[in-house]
């Protein structure tokens, strides 16, 4: 079965040239082009500024685009709109956060957030189709060609009051703007995050050292961490996010307090909580995301089931080494990227699958049998019959395979519909706060957890995933023709595209990549037309 295998920066590569002291002068840009043009303003580099009698505060930059490698041409469509319309009405706009380390770490980022010196109001009445949403922090929701853009502003980002005092780094005294981005800076979770660009002037604000930690790969708070994870607990699971999707490390304190506030998370509505795991299972990260949680507790308190496997393998808080859960979303991971991901029915399936495999290991060709089935839409016949050809090793490291044990064709169809019928069972355990509660039982020093964030919308698709395989030959669901992914499909949950893809992680794992493996699906796909 074959994967298409996506490569990725994991580990910073930038390296900023030594550049003069010079500041840029302002520039008369009207918008915001996709094309690059050469200017002189952006020749010389950055401007670097260390606040006198404070030798502990990180110097702050601004840095010429040019000298970070940053192209107006890698912003999204959608957002040179947003920037272009609030820009020509003579406000002032910049990308912050995320998009921005992105930018610099030459990955596509996965969505572009704009801050203004509009009140949201004003940003209303530029766009016809907008939305003031949140009451904490309100911000606009700009839609724009099939596209969402947030849009926040100044005036009602402004910190809480005392904020300042907190961090290290003094306000800068250069100008009234300096100040206000500063102040914005100030509330945003890491360094890394706490940069603003401006696309016009072409340069880079970086008040909080958010370079020097790409630079050293480094995921660290703004503000000391206690106070930044009290203040919003939802940080401690971005920063897992952040650091398994980067391959950055967490520093010492923000990693401490990571680990000693973890139970925190619990305060969080299940709806955040399902986002913020959906953001680390289905964007590529998947395996980085599981091992980080795992070291830092909090696979204990979000998926106890999937805690209570790796505790009773022995696996340690920084183990290297790897198992199968790790290994099919390795797999899941080669699939995907940020601007790639999946509907998050497919990794709960593959959680459920898994935990069905623990509980009860089984023979790799029912476990190949089953994958092939639910590819083809439940044509258990032509499943076992191309799992029948199979005569390669599967991989031997994992205990939910069994030695193989010659099974015929009766009874390797019998151990396909065994195994659809026992995960669903497993659904109803993951799914039910008393079997989660029970999950690390065995294990009194782990945090009590009966938490359970999966909403019944998502278990129903998960359970119609594997609800063909129970299905006579006559009631056959129709299975996805031909090989390629179709990523629009597989990011709304189209379950044809759900079941192919799941099919192929699952037999890659159990029977590891290989030039001969390529045609048990390809096989499956002809024979249907494909």
């Amino acid at each position: 079965m074959a994967v298409i295998g996506f490569k990725f920066v994991r580990q910073s590569t930038l390296h900023l040239r030594p550049t003069p002291f010079q500041y840029l002068r302002k520039k008369s840009i009207v918008a915001v082009n996709a094309s690059e043009t050469s200017t002189d303003e952006n020749s010389g580099g950055g401007v670097s500024i260390r606040e006198e009698g404070n030798e502990k505060s990180p110097a702050w930059k601004k840095i010429g685009t040019k000298e970070l490698g940053i192209h107006n041409s890698s912003i999204g469509p959608a957002a040179r709109k947003v920037l272009n319309g609030l820009k020509k009405r003579g406000y002032d706009v910049y990308l912050v956060g995320g998009c921005v380390r992105d930018l610099i770490l030459k990955q596509t980022p996965k969505d572009f957030d704009i801050i203004t010196s509009a009140e949201l109001k004003e940003v209303m009445k530029v766009f016809s189709w907008c939305k003031i949403v949140g009451k904490r922090f309100p911000i606009c929701h700009v839609h724009m060609d099939d596209t969402i853009v947030e849009v926040s502003s100044f005036n009602t980002a402004r910190g809480k009051k005392g904020v300042e005092s907190s961090h290290h780094t003094k306000a800068p005294n250069s100008c009234e703007k300096d100040l206000l981005r500063w102040k914005n800076c100030l509330n945003r979770d890491f360094t890394i995050n706490g940069l603003i660009l401006d696309p016009y002037e072409r340069v880079v604000y970086d008040y909080m050292g958010g370079i020097e930690d790409i630079r050293k790969a480094k995921v660290r708070t703004i503000n000391p961490a206690d106070i930044s994870f009290r203040e919003d607990c939802a940080r401690i699971l971005r920063a897992i996010r952040i650091a398994a999707r980067l391959g950055f490390s967490i520093s010492k304190e923000t990693a401490h307090f990571i680990k000693n506030l973890s139970s925190s998370v619990l305060r969080l509505d299940k709806g955040r909580l399902l986002m913020e795991i959906n953001y680390m299972l289905a964007y590529g990260s998947g395996e980085a995301s599981l091992r980080l949680l795992w070291k830092f507790g909090l696979l204990d308190i979000l998926l106890p089931f999937q805690a209570a496997y790796f505790a009773h393998h022995g696996f340690r808080r920084r183990d290297k080494r790897t198992n199968m859960l790790l290994s099919l979303f390795s797999n899941l991971d080669k699939l995907l990227a940020p601007n790639r991901p999946c509907y998050g029915s497919l990794w709960f399936a593959i959680l459920a699958l898994h935990k069905a495999l623990s509980d009860r290991p089984r023979d790799p060709l029912v476990v190949a049998a089953f994958s092939l089935a639910v590819h083809n839409g439940g044509n258990l016949l032509e499943a076992v019959n191309i799992a029948g050809m199979i005569n390669k090793a599967h991989d031997m490291r994992f205990p939910e395979l069994l030695d193989p044990s010659g099974m015929d064709a009766k009874a390797l169809e019998a151990g396909v519909r065994d195994l659809a019928e026992s995960i669903r069972g497993t659904l109803l355990q993951m799914t039910d706060e008393h079997f989660v509660s029970q999950a690390m039982a065995d294990y009194p020093q782990a945090p009590h957890s009966d938490l359970v964030f999966i909403p019944l919308e998502l278990y129903v698709k998960v359970f119609n995933i594997f609800e063909c395989v129970k299905r006579s030959a006559v009631k056959r669901s129709l299975s996805k023709q031909g090989m390629k992914i179709d990523y629009e499909s597989l990011a709304n949950g189209d379950i044809q595209e759900i079941r192919h893809v799941f099919a192929r992680i699952v037999f890659d794992t159990v029977f590891p990549l290989h030039q001969y493996q390529d045609q048990a699906l390809k096989s499956s796909s002809v024979s249907q037309g494909g």
